[in-house]
């Protein structure tokens, strides 16, 4: 099984004038350290105007940082918002191309279409139509991605003119595709896609189980047809994580923070914003109240134990269950509410120090297995695929000079 980290880049208020500076920059310093100890992969997400929840609205730029300070580990948009309204799909091609490029083919790419009235109403996206226009996005980008040039397309979200899309890719066809998935129905959809599901849920390894068999299930199925020139057939799951030798401690440095993720995430879709003046730690902390101490008083008698956050031991117990369940990667969630830069770095080093081998051990054998087994299935997937035809020499357009040989400038009149 393979690791991960997810940076939301959260800041509860009250901020400072360097807040969000060091805030980008201990992130930045997290990304080195986990590449240093052989973590596989580092996600970022991207969102827009979710005050004290997640300020990564420009995840392109924090991981062409992250690629110029790395050397092995995989950087992740987990996810990009590719909807045309966020990203056109142009630009999000190359922008992935030139970051693949930079990283020397450590990419992957993760795609979503945002859940909250404050992205969606804010880049007038209706919400009734947002997967259908982010798969429109996302089977254009991959052809923009492989094909010399792109045809052009005519869609409902967007459209564009015949043009060859430059830099292409390190990775061919292009980055491995993921999905964002928060339940049954969106892990369904990944695979019919031939996608990754990214689990952005946090669910029991019993529950995992059913997931991975259902995506699985699907894979093999005649309904997978590829969106994208290659399948990613893999599995990812979001795992709090908080790990120290006394398992109370782990809980001081983690569970409020991770409570806060989560509380706040659904009070984004449940409760009314004031973009600017709404204060989300400060409630939440109201609300809460002395949990932590009584969860810290749980754990030392042994009566209580939050999933992902313990001493070593009881993280490995917690991720050898996923990976019986058949999970391929846990994506640890470490950056949340208040939790401190200095706590997730000793976190991080305890964890591939004292936890991480085992399971890196085990993970090649079991995906050379998995390769074999699903091989047949996926030449099916691609076979069931139907492309973009490619523009013979005769087809591709001509585009007019800017002024005419007299010197006349010539108006561009859209068709």
């Amino acid at each position: 099984m393979k690791f991960g980290l997810f940076y939301e880049l959260q800041l509860p208020k009250p901020w400072t004038a360097d807040s969000e500076h060091r805030l980008h920059k201990q992130a930045l310093e997290q990304v080195v350290l986990a590449d240093r100890l052989g973590i596989d992969y580092a996600w970022q997400v991207e969102h827009h105007f979710l005050e004290e929840y997640s300020h990564a609205s420009a995840p392109e730029v924090f991981l062409g940082a992250a690629a110029a300070v790395t050397q092995r580990i995989r950087l992740g948009h987990g996810i990009r918002q590719v909807i045309a309204n966020y990203n056109h799909p142009a630009r999000t091609a190359e922008t992935l191309a030139t970051l693949d490029l930079l990283a020397d083919g450590r990419v992957d790419f993760g795609f979503g279409e945002g859940a909250t009235r404050l992205e969606l109403g804010g880049f007038n996206i209706p919400a009734k139509k947002k997967r259908a226009y982010s798969h429109e996005a996302v089977e254009q980008i991959c052809n923009m991605l492989t094909m010399t040039p792109y045809p052009g397309y005519q869609g409902e979200s967007f459209s564009m003119p015949c043009r060859n899309l430059v830099p292409k890719p390190y990775q061919k066809p292009h980055p491995p595709l993921w999905m964002a998935c928060t339940n049954r129905d969106t892990i369904i959809e990944a695979a019919r896609c031939g996608v990754g599901a990214l689990a952005f849920s946090f669910v029991d390894p019993e529950e995992a189980r059913g997931w991975v068999k259902t995506y699985y299930d699907t894979i093999k199925s005649d309904r997978c047809v590829p969106i994208g020139h290659a399948v990613n057939a893999n599995l990812a799951m979001v795992s709090e994580f908080s790990v120290h030798p006394d398992r109370a401690e782990a809980i001081r440095r983690g569970l409020e923070g991770f409570e806060f993720f989560k509380v706040t995430l659904q009070q984004l879709v449940t409760r009314d914003t004031v973009p600017g003046r709404t204060v989300r730690w400060k409630r939440f902390i109201e609300e809460r109240g002395d949990r932590t101490e009584r969860i810290m008083a749980e754990a030392r008698t042994g009566d209580y134990q939050p999933a992902g956050i313990g001493t070593p031991q009881d993280l490995r117990q917690h991720l050898r269950q996923f990976e019986e369940a058949g999970i391929d990667q846990v994506i640890l969630l470490q950056q949340a509410g208040n939790n401190r830069h200095e706590h997730i770095c000793e976190a991080m080093e305890l964890f591939a120090n004292e936890v991480m081998g085992e399971f890196h051990e085990r993970a090649a054998k079991r995906e050379a297995r998995k390769r074999a087994e699903l091989a047949p299935y996926i030449d099916a997937a691609m076979e069931r695929k139907v492309k973009m035809p490619p523009l013979g020499d005769e087809e591709i357009p001509v585009v007019e000079p800017s002024v005419t040989k007299a010197g006349v400038p010539n108006s561009y009149v859209p068709r």
